[in-house]
């Protein structure tokens, strides 16, 4: 579907597109795809809508003009074009978004896994600045696993050891420093997600209280004084990756818990 300044935003959707749904919003160096475990898993709502957001193809470009602002818009033009939505769900960065957008419309549900707010990973621009420059894809990914994610060597070595899973980390890497440069430089509201009929921050449990995720949920808290806080035992940042089932079990029982609520 077309969104501004001349790009355009493309959706996986599991289930009937008119049925009441959830939207989902992937966050950095993610994309639809990488979410379709998780999709077809759920069952709490008839159609899950999973946005491949600009930047990603087949979606469009970024474009000069982006901002945070930019994703909050192009997810209204989503909602816009699935009006029997019912929830939007948001990881990371994407997380965010959700809770943005649900300031300025009104939304009876926002889900967030980790949402990030500056100065999340502020002191790695610099170096993916220069490694964007050089289209040095390599470097990108390395330096958000080590500089913003803070993962050690073994960790990284083994992910440069799967070709296949690195060669689609570079790929996904292409908007990562315009993402967290829009991050950092943002401004925020008072308090996020004014407009959201139920509110639901989830956190990995292994990252409770420690950096750079855990370390920021709180900070998002702070801005999101209504919600309720949910721990997804025994994981970390890439649950939709590492344990998908239980994600989606957790997302389809916030989704009753909504309903009947």
């Amino acid at each position: 579907m077309p969104v501004g300044d001349g790009s355009w935003v493309t959706v996986d959707v599991y289930g009937e597109p008119d049925a009441p749904g959830l939207v989902v919003v992937p966050g950095g160096m993610s994309d639809a795809h990488a979410w379709r475990h998780v999709a077809t898993a759920i069952h709490a709502w008839p159609s899950v809508t999973v946005v491949n957001r600009r930047g990603r193809t087949p979606s469009g470009p970024l474009t000069h003009a982006y901002s945070l602002r930019t994703e909050v818009e192009d997810l209204g033009a989503v909602l816009d074009e699935y009006p029997a939505t019912r929830a939007v769900f948001g990881w990371s960065y994407g997380g965010s978004i959700a809770l943005l957008a649900a300031g300025e419309r009104p939304l009876r549900q926002v889900i967030a896994y980790e949402p990030v707010v500056r100065p999340f990973g502020r002191d790695a621009l610099p170096d993916l600045r220069a490694a964007e420059l050089a289209s040095d894809w390599d470097a990108t990914v390395d330096i958000v696993n080590r500089q913003v994610a803070g993962l050690d060597a073994a960790h990284v070595d083994a992910l440069r050891a799967d070709r296949h899973t690195w060669a689609t980390l570079q790929r996904l890497s292409m908007p990562t420093h315009a993402e967290l440069a829009a991050l950092n430089t943002a401004p925020l509201p008072d308090e996020m997600a004014r407009q959201a009929g139920r509110v639901d921050l989830i956190v990995g449990e292994r990252n409770q209280g420690t950096p750079p995720y855990g370390t920021s949920f709180d900070d998002v808290r702070q801005y999101v004084p209504h919600a309720d806080v949910h721990v997804l035992p025994g994981q970390g940042h890439m649950a939709h990756l590492e344990a998908p089932a239980e994600l989606a079990h957790l997302l389809n029982a916030l989704g009753t818990e909504a309903v009947t609520g």
